[in-house]
């Protein structure tokens, strides 16, 4: 067996007999892992406080040849915050289940790991709204994973000197001329700020996603486009978001 130590957040954490858990991080070293947790719910186990969700920092782990044990972690951000607010813990599970849904074991996730961690601590910051937040994370997840529209030029013919419409269909900024050539009945015309919100989302660090608020009528319209593209391209539904809605 292996001891190594990796940097991450736990997405997961499930039952197993009566005194163990199954916990699933995302790592930078490892992409996912799952990782049994041993006495995890024995309450003066040192595993009891840092198997929950949200908790990040440092886990060491002994790799075995199927399987991962967690042997200790050093936790530096349990985001206390979320768990004393029902609406902001469910944002919060939504964006560990997609998290959870695109990582993969032993691929290079820190990208997707540095959105989550800024994302969840974007979710405690009050000076920014849930609803925005779920669409810059919810748009820069698919950007990350290769997924994300294309808002920069055409997709069609790569102008970037014309008017442009948005098609979810297909994928990104349609000029005009491409408009009458190939009649997308899905395109939509875009607010000048709810376009340059797309742009700034998608090509921005994630160290500098979360430091902008936008209009009501731009919120909405981004509500609009990212709904829309994540049912095009995504296809998949999440039970946390099921619950979210149902709280809203």
């Amino acid at each position: 067996m292996n001891q190594i130590t990796v940097t991450g957040m736990v997405l997961a954490a499930t039952p197993i007999g009566e005194y163990d858990r199954r916990v699933v991080i995302l790592t930078k070293e490892r992409g996912k892992i799952s990782a049994f947790a041993r006495g995890a719910r024995k309450p003066n186990s040192a595993l009891v406080g840092v198997t929950g969700p949200f908790s990040f920092g440092e886990f060491t782990v002994y790799e075995g040849r199927t399987s991962y044990t967690l042997m200790s972690a050093s936790v530096s951000n349990y985001f206390q915050e979320l768990r004393l607010d029902v609406e902001g813990a469910y944002y919060g599970f939504y964006f560990l289940e997609i998290a959870g849904w695109y990582a993969r074991e032993a691929n290079d996730e820190s990208e997707l790991l540095k959105l989550l961690y800024q994302t969840c601590r974007a979710l405690v910051n009050p000076n920014i709204p849930n609803r925005l937040i779920r669409r810059i994370y919810e748009l820069k997840a698919l950007t990350v994973n290769g997924e994300g529209p294309q808002v920069s030029e055409c997709i069609c013919c790569r102008t970037r000197d014309q008017e442009m419409m948005f098609s979810v269909k297909r994928g990104g900024l349609v000029c005009g001329r491409c408009l009458e050539r190939g009649g997308y009945p899905d395109a939509r015309t875009l607010l000048p700020s709810t376009l340059y919100t797309l742009q700034y989302i998608v090509s921005s660090p994630i160290g500098k996603l979360y430091t902008f608020v936008v209009k009501e009528e731009v919120l909405e319209e981004l509500e609009g486009i990212v709904t829309d593209y994540l049912a095009e391209y995504l296809g998949k539904s999440f039970k946390s978001l099921e619950i979210l809605e149902t709280i809203l």
